[in-house]
C-alpha cells in the first residue's frame, strides 16, 4: 500500500515538475516572434474549441442535474408554489403602503379610518403568511436537496466501484474523495440556500417589473433601461466566474489528494522523513487554491459593485424624475413612495442573484467534474449476451493473447509497448501452475488478465472454453478469485472480513473456513473472538494473520480458479510456513495460478513456467527443472543462497 502511495506521490511530483517545465517552455516560446497571421488563426481556433467544449460541459452538467431532480419534481413544484405565494405577499406590501398613504390617510383625516385599518390589517396578514411560507419552503427545499445529494452521492460511489482497474490506477483515490466531499458541498450550498434566493429573486423582479409599468409607465421605462448595462455586466461576470470556479475545483482536488496520500502513506512519510517535503507541496497547492478563490472573489466583488452602482444611479434618476412629475401633478406622492420602495425590492434581489450566481458557478464547476466521472465507462464491460457455464471446472486458456497497458496519452487507443506478444497457454482444471521470472516478465499481467481486471488487446482468455468477455461479472467473481500480497482488510470484525467471500455465510461456515486455513485458534483467542474489530486495514493483525484471513475468504467463496499474486512476499519465514500450510488446503482440487518470487511457494506447484519478455522459456515439473540446469535451476540456486 505504501509503495503504491509513494509511487503516486512521485507521479504527482513529476507532474508538478512537468507543469513548471511547461511554464518555462511557454515563456521561452513567447520570447520569439511568431507569424501574426498564424498566431491569430491559432488563437481563434483555440477560442472556438474552448467555447464548444464549455458548452458541451454545461449541457452535460444540466442533464445530470435534471436526472437528479426529475424523481422529486413534485417536491420542486411545491417549493416553487411556496416561493410564488411568498413573493406575492412580498410585492403586495408596497401597494398596501401606497393605498394607506393615498387613500387611508386622507379618509382617516376626514374621520373614516376603515381604509387605513384595512391597509394595516393587510400588512399584518402579509407578514404572517410570509413567515408561514418561508418556514414551509425551508422544510420542502431541505428535503428536496438532501434527496438529490443522497442520490448523487450513491450514484457516484456505485459507479466508481464498477469502473475497471484501469481507471483506478490512473485516477487517484484523493480525487474521488474530492468529488464526494468538496464538490458535493458546492451543490448542497446551491440547493439548500441559493435555490430559495434565486426563485424569490426571479419572481420578485418579474412581478415588480409588471407592477412598476402598471403604476407609472415613464418611471418604469427608466428602471427597465437599467437592464441594458445589467445584461452586459452579467454576461461578462458569467464567463469570468465559471473559469475561476473551474480553477478552484481543480485546486481543491489537489489539496484533498495530497491529504489522502499523505495520511494513507504516513508510515513511508515518517520513515523517509518526508514531512517537510509534503508540507512544501501542500503549501504550494493550498496557495494555488487560495489564489483561485481570491480571483473568483474579485470577480464576484466587481459584479456586485457594478450592480449596486447601476441600482444607485437608477434610484437617483427616479427620485429626480419622479419628483419632477409629482410637482407637476403627473403622479401621486403615494405612487412615487411605492415606486421607490419597489425599486429597492427590484435591485435588492439583484444582490441576492449575484450571491446565487456565485454559488451557481461553483456548483456548475463541481457538477462538470462529477458528471465527468459518471461519464467514464468500464474498460471491461459486462457482456451484451452472457454465457451461463454453471459451475466451472476451472480450465484456463490464453489464446494468442496480445496485451499492452493503456497509455496515459489523450488518444483512447494509445497503449504502452507490448507486455505479452501472442501468448498462448493452457492450464488444465485442477492444476497448480507457478509463474516465475524477473520483474517485468509479464507474471502479474497474466494474473490480471485471468481475473479480467483487463481485457487483451487481441486474442482471448477463456474459462472452460468460454471467453471471459462473455461471462457476467457475478459469474466470473464466483468462479475466479484473486489473492494479492496486500490482503486488504476492512474495518470490522474478523468474521465480517472472512464473510466477504460469501456475505450470507453462517457463523459455522465462517468458523469452518478459519479452521481449514489454521486461523481458528488465533481468532477465537481474541478479546471478542471472531467479533473482534481488526481496525483500519487490519492493523490489529500481523501480515501473516491478514493473509490467513484472505485465504479463509477464498476458501469460503469456493471458486474454481485461484490466482495468487505475490501472496507470501511480505511474510517472515515462520509466517510464510504457516501460510504455506493454509495454501495447500485452499488450493486442493482447484485450478491455481501462483506468482511468486519466493520459490518456497513454488514447491507445491504441479508445473512451473519461467517467463521472459512475456514468453514462456521453460515449462515443466519443478523437480525436473531444478535438476535440468536451466533458468529455473539458476533461479532456485540463487534463492537458496539468499536464505543462507
Amino acid at each position: 500500500m505504501t509503495e503504491s502511495i509513494e509511487t503516486e506521490r512521485i507521479s504527482l511530483d513529476d507532474r508538478i515538475r512537468e507543469s513548471d517545465a511547461g511554464r518555462s517552455g511557454t515563456a521561452a516560446a513567447t520570447a520569439t516572434e511568431p507569424d501574426p497571421a498564424l498566431s491569430w488563426r491559432g488563437v481563434a481556433a483555440e477560442e472556438t474549441d474552448s467555447v464548444v467544449a464549455n458548452l458541451a460541459l454545461a449541457a452535460r452538467s444540466r442533464r445530470l442535474l435534471w436526472s437528479l431532480v426529475r424523481p422529486y419534481r413534485w417536491w420542486a413544484l411545491a417549493a416553487l408554489a411556496l416561493v410564488a405565494v411568498d413573493n406575492a405577499v412580498l410585492v403586495g406590501a408596497p401597494l398596501l403602503v401606497a393605498f394607506g398613504i393615498d387613500t387611508g390617510v386622507p379618509r382617516a383625516t376626514a374621520g373614516d379610518a376603515s381604509a387605513l385599518i384595512l391597509a394595516v390589517a393587510g400588512l399584518t396578514g402579509a407578514a404572517i403568511v410570509g413567515a408561514a411560507t418561508t418556514y414551509a419552503f425551508v422544510q420542502v427545499s431541505g428535503r428536496l436537496s438532501q434527496n438529490v445529494l443522497f442520490d448523487l452521492r450513491m450514484r457516484v460511489f456505485t459507479h466508481v466501484q464498477r469502473l475497471s482497474l484501469q481507471f483506478h490506477e490512473s485516477y487517484t483515490s484523493g480525487k474521488i474523495v474530492a468529488r464526494l466531499t468538496s464538490d458535493l458541498e458546492s451543490l448542497e450550498d446551491l440547493l439548500e440556500r441559493a435555490l430559495n434566493d434565486a426563485l424569490s429573486a426571479v419572481l420578485s423582479v418579474a412581478t415588480i417589473a409588471v407592477i412598476l409599468v402598471w403604476l407609472d409607465i415613464p418611471l418604469a421605462l427608466v428602471v427597465l433601461a437599467g437592464f441594458v448595462p445589467l445584461v452586459y455586466v452579467t454576461r461578462w461576470a458569467q464567463r469570468r466566474q465559471r473559469a475561476g470556479y473551474r480553477r478552484t475545483r481543480t485546486a481543491i482536488a489537489k489539496v484533498v489528494v495530497h491529504f489522502v496520500e499523505t495520511m494513507g502513506g504516513i508510515r513511508a512519510v515518517q520513515a523517509f522523513r518526508r514531512e517537510h517535503r509534503n508540507q512544501d507541496i501542500l503549501a504550494g497547492e493550498d496557495t494555488e487554491y487560495g489564489d483561485a478563490n481570491a480571483a473568483a472573489m474579485r470577480g464576484m466583488a466587481a459584479y456586485i459593485g457594478l450592480i449596486r452602482a447601476i441600482s444607485g444611479a437608477t434610484t437617483v434618476v427616479i427620485l429626480l424624475f419622479g419628483g419632477w412629475r409629482a410637482i407637476h401633478g403627473d403622479t401621486a406622492i403615494g405612487v412615487l413612495a411605492a415606486f421607490l420602495l419597489y425599486l429597492r425590492q427590484f435591485y435588492g434581489p439583484m444582490d441576492e442573484l449575484a450571491q446565487v450566481f456565485n454559488s451557481y458557478q461553483s456548483a456548475a464547476a463541481a457538477l462538470e467534474r462529477i458528471s465527468g466521472v459518471l461519464e467514464e465507462q468500464p474498460s471491461v464491460p459486462e457482456p451484451v449476451r452472457a454465457v451461463d457455464i454453471g459451475r466451472a471446472a476451472g480450465e484456463i486458456r490464453f489464446e494468442q493473447v496480445i496485451f499492452a497497458y493503456p497509455s496515459r496519452s489523450s488518444s483512447a487507443d494509445a497503449h504502452t509497448p507490448q507486455v505479452l506478444p501472442e501468448f498462448t497457454l493452457t492450464v488444465p482444471a485442477g492444476q497448480t501452475v507457478a509463474l516465475v521470472g524477473a520483474t517485468g516478465a509479464g507474471k502479474s499481467t497474466l494474473a490480471k488478465l485471468a481475473a479480467r481486471f483487463y481485457d487483451p488487446v487481441a486474442g482471448s482468455v477463456r474459462l472452460d472454453g468460454v471467453d471471459l468477455r462473455d461471462l457476467t461479472d457475478a459469474q466470473l467473481r464466483a468462479d475466479v478469485a484473486m489473492v494479492t500480497q496486500e490482503s486488504y482488510l476492512f474495518s470490522g470484525s474478523v468474521a465480517d472480513n472472512i464473510r466477504l467471500g460469501k456475505p450470507d455465510a453462517t457463523d459455522e461456515e465462517v468458523h469452518a473456513a478459519a479452521r481449514a486455513v489454521g486461523l481458528y485458534d488465533f481468532a477465537a483467542a481474541l478479546p471478542e473472538g471472531f467479533d473482534t474489530d481488526v481496525r483500519k486495514r487490519g492493523g490489529r493483525l500481523s501480515a501473516g494473520q491478514r493473509q490467513l484471513v484472505a485465504f479463509a475468504r477464498v476458501f469460503l467463496a469456493d471458486p474454481a480458479v485461484i490466482v495468487l499474486d505475490e501472496a507470501t512476499s511480505s511474510l517472515d519465514i515462520p509466517g510464510e510456513r504457516q501460510v504455506q500450510r493454509a495454501l495447500e488446503t485452499v488450493l486442493r482440487d482447484r485450478t491455481a495460478v501462483i506468482i511468486a518470487h519466493r520459490l518456497s511457494t513454488v514447491a507445491i506447484a504441479d508445473r512451473v513456467l519461467v517467463l521472459e519478455g512475456g514468453r514462456v522459456v521453460e515449462d515443466g515439473d519443478p523437480r525436473d527443472l531444478i535438476t535440468g540446469g536451466g533458468r529455473y535451476a539458476t533461479l532456485h540456486a540463487a534463492w537458496l543462497d539468499s536464505l543462507v
